[in-house]
């Protein structure tokens, strides 16, 4: 486990909190299908063809992925990562939140603004093989940071730009404001699996720590408090494998203020 050298867990919950939260992030991104193990995200045209790496052909379709070929023949369709279906045609079609069990590797369904990919997960990716640890800032208290929601207008929108030029529009949930050390700053966030979520760059960014980083921030209580605790703030798949497509921090989600907390970036398997 990559801790600070000069961490201690024994001295309060809030470290002891906080160690338990970066074991499991190590458990999961390093787990034999965890981010690390992502291979190929093979975007799909109308016209099936065959994809390196990948039994069958494959092409887009109104109702989904679709894939074709005798290879298919009796693997297992999964929902949510559980089994529904075994494959006894030679066709399939994938939907969102399903993946095709092909030994110990995954071809799954992913969607974005409406273009279809199939991606492929592989135990034995380099990215897993070399991933070490996550390393990490020391935990502070000082770190976790009252701050005031405010909620967005109904017909706001923010531009995000993926690691691989994809611009989209996103509508904000709303602006947390925070005092950091230099000074007041609002983190734009988004809503995302019933929590606000924020893509943000801080002076650390690119030397002390990735380039950037993901949080994840409670509901706003009745008075709109949320507390943000980069403690928390955590590396984005990217920073796992090359073949994921993150979206960039936002134009009001770069600090210059660093945030010396969180996770920094991977630690490289000797």
């Amino acid at each position: 486990m990559a801790l600070p050298d000069t961490f201690d867990s024994s001295t309060d919950s809030f470290a002891a909190d906080w160690a338990t939260w970066h074991e499991a992030r190590e458990r999961g991104t390093g787990s034999p299908l965890g981010v690390a193990s992502l291979v190929a995200t093979h975007w799909l045209a109308g016209a099936p063809s065959e994809l390196e790496g990948v039994p069958g052909r494959w092409h887009a379709a109104p109702e989904g992925i679709v894939g074709s070929g005798h290879e298919l023949t009796g693997l297992t369709l999964l929902q949510g990562g559980r089994p529904i279906d075994v494959i006894e045609e030679d066709t399939v079609t994938l939907t969102a939140g399903q993946d095709i069990e092909w030994g110990e590797k995954r071809l799954r369904y992913f969607e974005r603004d409406g273009a279809l990919a199939l991606r492929l997960l592989d135990p034995e990716a380099p990215s897993r093989v070399a991933l070490g640890g996550i390393d990490a800032f020391e935990p502070s208290e000082s770190f976790v940071i009252s701050g005031r929601f405010r909620p967005a207008a109904p017909d706001a929108s923010v531009e995000f730009t993926t690691i691989d030029g994809h611009r989209s529009e996103d509508a904000p949930a709303g602006f947390v404001d925070l005092d950091l050390a230099d000074g007041p700053v609002s983190l734009t966030v988004t809503l995302e699996r019933g929590r606000l979520h924020a893509v943000f760059s801080d002076g650390t960014s690119g030397e002390e720590s990735y380039r950037f980083r993901f949080l994840d921030l409670a509901l706003p209580v009745a008075d709109g408090t949320v507390i943000a605790d980069f403690n928390r703030a955590y590396l984005p798949p990217c920073a796992f494998s090359d073949f994921y497509v993150c979206p960039l921090p936002p134009a009001g989600n770069r600090f210059a203020t660093p945030i010396r907390a969180g996770e920094k970036n991977l630690i490289r398997a000797a």
